[in-house]
Formats: C-alpha cells, sequence, structure tokens
C-alpha cells in the first residue's frame, strides 16, 4: 500500500509468517516470530456494512501502526492486531490473538490475549 513503511531490525527472525503493512509496521532486534503468525496494521475493510455494501468500505478501512520492541517472542499461530506495541522482552504465547498493549517484560497468551506473569 502506498506509503506503508515496514521496518526489521537486526537479528530477528520469523518462521512462515505474514506481515500485511498498510501504514507502519515496526520490529525491534532480536525478536523471534514463530511459524503461521500474523501481524497487521489495518482492518482491510470498513466495520460499517453500510460501506461494504456501497464498495467504499476499503477506502473507509481503519490503519495503525504496529510496534513490535527488542527482544519480544511471538508464539506460533499468533496473530498481532492494528494498534498494538508489544513491549521489550515480552512473550506472546502460541496461538495468541494481540488486540491491545502488551507492557515490557510480561507474558501474554490466549484469545484475547490476557496477562500470565511479568518476566522475572
Amino acid at each position: 500500500m502506498g506509503g506503508a513503511i515496514l521496518s526489521i531490525g537486526h537479528h530477528s527472525g520469523m518462521t512462515n509468517s505474514t506481515i500485511n503493512c498498510h501504514e507502519s509496521i515496526t520490529i525491534g532486534n532480536y525478536v523471534n516470530i514463530g511459524a503461521g503468525c500474523l501481524i497487521v496494521d489495518s482492518d482491510f475493510h470498513s466495520l460499517d456494512w453500510s460501506d461494504r455494501m456501497d464498495g467504499t468500505d476499503v477506502l473507509k478501512k481503519r490503519n495503525a501502526p504496529v510496534i513490535i520492541k527488542d527482544l519480544v517472542f511471538i508464539g506460533a499461530h499468533s496473530i498481532v492486531l492494528k494498534g498494538c506495541t508489544i513491549g521489550e522482552k515480552s512473550i506472546i504465547g502460541a496461538g495468541s490473538v494481540v488486540t491491545k498493549d502488551i507492557p515490557d517484560g510480561e507474558i501474554w497468551a490466549g484469545n484475547p490475549a490476557k496477562f500470565v506473569k511479568k518476566i522475572p
């Protein structure tokens, strides 16, 4: 999408994952993204049914940046949705759906992802 910015830091990697960037996705240094993850910064379509009906839905979609800070580990088959920041050294459990910001140094898991514990 025109003008989108995707930034991936040093020593970061992913396995068979999808990143769909409409506005801005930033992935820090030493980030591990497990197999089959999905990271998106857009809703892709308007959530208003009338926009979908008249064909203007793509023009009215909402985007919001995604930021994944340094040393994050995202478990396999997780989804990170638009507007979320994942804090430094945090861990996302496999199969989780990240719908809101995750603070530094915490483990979150589930659908939607919920706090599990602080990382010692």
